[in-house]
């Protein structure tokens, strides 16, 4: 945290995952340790956690993860009201969505835009720990979703051809929409970079700075084919807007590979004599990665690195188009599985991978905080200098303040004073140029001079060899203020115990006594079930039975309610899983039927139908 801050970057942690009760006090200790090293803000999946991080410092910022699955604004509502600034948005909501729902809360809201989609709803996965296991809301998914399959209809086999990886989508790349989603409210941006390398990150982050600072300054974005490649070339799955146009599964699933393809160089003219001949689709180089097109459910892709290029017969560095020949090192391919119109991808560019690690491997940092200096020098007085670190201001000092840019917390200042007075000049006076200069010379630190205010008098001088101790001395007060900790209001004793505590004197509503016999309670998936279970009612005597209706088809629930009450049984309505901004009037349409009670799967549910004051079971699953 203290490299990131002193940097001008905010750091936030994650504890996204559903955590068990047993975990609880180690979870404490972790909370801790985050807030005492002063991190910006945790991401949080589960709400006892967030309760509990509340309790231990309530100076902790809390973020929602999309874990949540935060799918409007009453959603939110209930996740503000338990002190959460930030909401990441689940990936499945389009910009539409996102601008509507933007008008009906204050929380920040932060969206997806680069990286890795799944196949299930963002937060209510259960097909990892189901076939594997593996939970995916513990951290562990097995990415079911990349996997091979084969489709059953009707008791036949469908022939897919080539289509098997009928579940794994394509990556998500929301570059060109940059200005619709700043438009739509969005205050942050989040790029999914799990398993990636820091050539990936220097890469996407790159790019999306540059679109940011171009929709900041009204211009379009628009990146040309080569950027893209670039893009791809770091790790694509096949880009896509995901969710963010609305639905068009087709398009999201072409079903033809799980795993980085990288980008379509050409397809094959000939291959004989130890070389492909190729026609370009894209610029290849020596040392290129290159696959060729073959059985990838079966692991049956060739591939090498482009030893030699040959174009009309003369040995290249490069080609950019046209047919060339690619030579590839003795023995690397099979020569009688290459065919005429066969494809062929780049996978991995050295120059490429070559030129992004010097971005962050140099000793001079890229970006830097801009410094306004402020210089008093009055003959017979001391010199004064003092630096205050300003806001990022988009790509550079040039440019007004992005939306997104990260903000100091508060000013950071910091100044000096010579040892001596100033001398009057006898040949050299000092000037606002000479200040600009000497006091710009920031070598490799993370400061860049953008402003310098002066105030000089009498004709005063100084030394070279003192304002560079003094320049030297205000950069390391600098780095100590950049670094500064702040210190955090922590829970005295054991916040776990006293939040159990609290729990053990307000009992929640509709609490029963532990020591009641049990009951069962039956959930019917389909009406036929509920059928069957109303033949049978009544048989065993005593209280009503309760049944909860899960239908995927809630207009059906106007049959099942009179038909359980009936047969004497107590009903309650299942909701949606997923409620997005302008549905709740399926809460209500549920509640018209006159169930029971409800059986509430989102926060927003929740609150409809405690403020109605209608009997619940909660399922946040």
């Amino acid at each position: 945290m203290s490299e990131l801050h002193h940097r001008g970057v905010k750091g936030f942690v994650t504890l996204n995952t559903l955590s068990f009760s047993d975990e609880l006090p180690e979870l404490e200790s972790l909370v801790r340790t985050i807030a005492s090293a002063d991190v910006d803000a945790v991401l949080v999946q589960y709400l006892g956690v967030v309760r509990l991080i509340r309790t231990i410092c309530p100076d902790l910022p809390i973020h929602a993860s999309t874990q949540m699955t935060l799918t409007s604004a009453e959603c939110i509502q209930v996740a503000e009201e338990l002190g959460i600034e930030r909401v990441v948005l689940p990936r499945e909501l389009s910009i539409r969505e996102i601008a509507r729902l933007r008008k009906s809360t204050r929380v920040e809201l932060e969206a997806f835009v680069h990286g890795a989609l799944c196949v299930a709803y963002s937060g209510q996965c259960l097909t990892s720990e189901s076939l594997g296991g593996r939970s995916a809301n513990r951290g562990q998914c097995a990415q079911a979703c990349r996997l091979p399959y084969d489709l059953i209809c009707d008791g036949e086999d469908v022939d897919l051809g080539a289509q098997k990886y009928l579940l794994s989508p394509q990556d998500l790349a929301a570059y060109d929409l940059t200005p619709d989603l700043i438009a739509a409210g969005v205050c942050s941006f989040k790029i999914e970079g799990r398993l990636k390398t820091p050539e990936y990150v220097a890469n996407i982050t790159k790019h999306y700075r540059a679109a940011i600072d171009a929709a900041v300054r009204g211009e379009p974005v628009e990146f040309t084919r080569d950027e893209v490649r670039e893009m791809e070339l770091s790790f694509s799955r096949g880009f896509s807007p995901g969710w963010l146009k609305g639905d068009d599964h087709k398009m999201l699933v072409p079903a033809l590979s799980s795993a980085k393809r990288g980008v379509l160089l050409g397809e094959i003219v000939r291959a004989r004599g130890g070389r492909v001949e190729v026609r370009l689709a894209g610029p290849v180089a020596r040392g290129d990665g290159v696959v060729f097109e073959g059985d990838r459910a079966a692991n049956a892709e060739q591939g090498g690195r482009v030893y030699n290029i040959f174009l009309r017969g003369r040995p290249a560095e490069a080609a950019t188009g046209g047919t060339v020949e690619l030579e590839f090192q003795r023995e690397a391919l099979d020569f009688s599985q290459l065919a005429p119109g066969q494809q062929l991808w780049k996978t991995d560019d050295p120059q490429l991978t070559s030129r992004l690690r010097k971005t962050y491997t140099g000793p001079d940092p890229l970006r830097k905080r801009p410094l306004a200096v402020r210089v008093k020098a009055v003959a017979g007085e001391p010199l004064v200098i003092e630096a205050t670190v300003l806001p990022f201001a988009g790509d550079g000092p040039k440019f007004e303040a992005s939306p997104l840019a990260i903000q100091p917390a508060q000013d950071i200042v910091a100044d000096v004073t010579s040892p001596d007075a100033l001398p009057v000049a006898t040949k050299h006076a000092l000037t606002v140029d000479f200040l600009r200069e000497q006091l710009g010379r920031l070598g490799n630190t993370v400061y860049e001079l953008t402003r310098l205010d002066a105030e000089i008098a009498g004709g005063p001088m100084i030394p070279l060899s003192v304002l560079s101790k003094l320049r030297q001395e205000l950069v390391a007060k600098l780095d100590r203020a950049t670094r500064d900790v702040r210190v955090r209001r922590l829970a005295d004793g054991s916040a776990l115990d006293a939040l159990r505590e609290e729990m053990r004197r307000s009992p929640r509503p509709g609490a029963t006594d532990n020591d009641q016999p049990a009951r069962l309670h039956v959930l019917c998936r389909t009406l036929e079930q509920l059928r069957e279970i109303a033949k049978t009612s009544g048989q065993g005597g005593g209280d009503r039975a309760l049944v909860y209706a899960d239908f995927q088809d809630i207009r059906e629930y106007r049959v099942s309610v009179p038909m359980a009450q009936a047969a004497g049984l107590t009903i309650y309505l299942a909701t949606p899983r997923i409620q997005k901004p302008d549905e709740l009037g399926l809460f209500q349409a549920i509640c018209n039927h006159g169930a029971d009670g409800t059986l509430v799967r989102n926060l927003s549910g929740l609150r409809f139908y405690r403020q109605r004051n209608v009997h619940d079971s909660a399922d946040y699953s």
